[in-house]
């Protein structure tokens, strides 16, 4: 593990390089440019609002809705976007896997890097919302460091194992959007941890991305998050990440040969 992260950091100007390629890549020849990044969080921030605010009426524990949905958005869209389109980065760069050796995470890595420069763009509209809606500045915001930290592994972890994945079966990758758009209502995206059962609750925090995206909305919005689930969801994560990137590792060599 040591020696390929060590291995990693050698290749960091490579790394540096495929996310700058990703980022071109992605907006290339697009009217809107990176305002892309801005519009899938804030769309969908819209329509929820709509349907499960002024529908249904979802109680958000006094909190806007508009603010409630796009405060879970962000972290939610930087997963999603990392996992679709870092799980088939391996096989999109198929000709550069043939022909010459580097380590392979970095493909999925520069995806994951790139979702991250749209999580920042994305992030200055919540600023926006935040200073309409009178939010307090706080030291919370400070645990936002572990948090960002604790998603950005547990996202390494999952696009690492399904990148991998796909390359050894195709089939995968019908399947990672579907797990995503189903995985989202599992999520406290649209509602609040609360309204989850107590009996279930347990369970239902064993998804690191549950209470990694709860204590990101509690921060941002002038709360303190759990610092006993943040710590789990940060321990399982970094599990997670562990036995991803060794069967990513262990499956490196023949990625060449299937491809």
């Amino acid at each position: 593990m040591i020696k390929n992260i060590k291995e990693l950091i050698k290749y960091r100007e490579l790394l540096t390089a495929f996310i700058i390629r990703e980022v071109k890549v992605r907006y290339k020849e697009t009217i809107l440019g990176a305002f892309w990044a801005v519009i899938q969080p804030l769309s969908l921030m819209i329509v929820f609002t709509v349907i499960f605010s002024l529908f249904l009426k979802i109680e958000t524990d006094g909190v806007p809705y508009p603010l409630f949905a796009y405060s879970a958005l962000l972290p939610w869209t930087f997963f999603t976007t990392s996992l679709s389109f870092g799980s088939i980065g391996l096989v999109n760069n198929s000709s550069l896997i043939t022909k010459v050796y580097f380590p392979r995470e970095t493909i999925p890595f520069s995806s994951i890097g790139a979702a991250f420069l749209d999580f920042l763009i994305a992030g200055l509209i919540f600023i926006v919302l935040m200073v309409y809606y009178k939010v307090p500045i706080t030291f919370n915001l400070l645990f936002l460091i572990p948090i960002i930290a604790a998603l950005i592994i547990f996202t390494s972890a999952v696009v690492l194992f399904t990148s991998a994945l796909i390359v050894i079966w195709r089939d995968i990758k019908f399947v990672v959007p579907l797990v995503t758009q189903l995985w989202i209502f599992a999520t406290p995206v649209i509602y609040p941890v609360s309204k989850v059962p107590e009996k279930f609750r347990v369970i239902y925090t064993l998804d690191p991305i549950v209470p990694i995206i709860s204590s990101f909305r509690s921060t941002v919005l002038g709360g303190r998050p759990s610092l006993v689930d943040l710590v789990t969801a940060t321990i399982m994560s970094c599990v997670l990440f562990v036995f991803a990137y060794w069967f990513f590792k262990s499956k490196e060599k023949t990625f060449a040969d299937i491809i």
